[in-house]
């Protein structure tokens, strides 16, 4: 299980590694998926999902329903007051 805060290593098209933070993961019951969100240390306002199973491999979202469902997730955890008062000490 992916944990906040902790790292990954996504590998680009090209074959290069790029190390990631974890903001957040979410899991959906419906789909029986779970879902990763992520971002680079050199531009952590750039947020990127992909699907992830407990073997750690990574998937991309093609389907434009759930990417739209997933995208919902991410700004409802914007808009969390808990997140605003981070955002706001920052």
């Amino acid at each position: 299980m992916v944990k906040e805060n902790e790292t990954i290593t996504i590998v680009d098209e090209e074959g290069n590694e790029h190390l990631m933070t974890v903001l957040f993961t979410y899991d959906n019951e419906e789909r029986k998926t779970s879902y990763v969100f992520f971002y680079s240390e050199e531009n952590p306002d750039e947020v990127f999902a992909m699907r992830y199973k407990d073997s750690g491999e990574l998937e991309e979202i093609e389907d434009p329903d759930e990417y739209a469902e997933v995208e919902e997730v991410f700004n409802a955890y914007q808009e969390d007051p808990k997140i605003q008062e981070i955002k706001e000490e920052a």
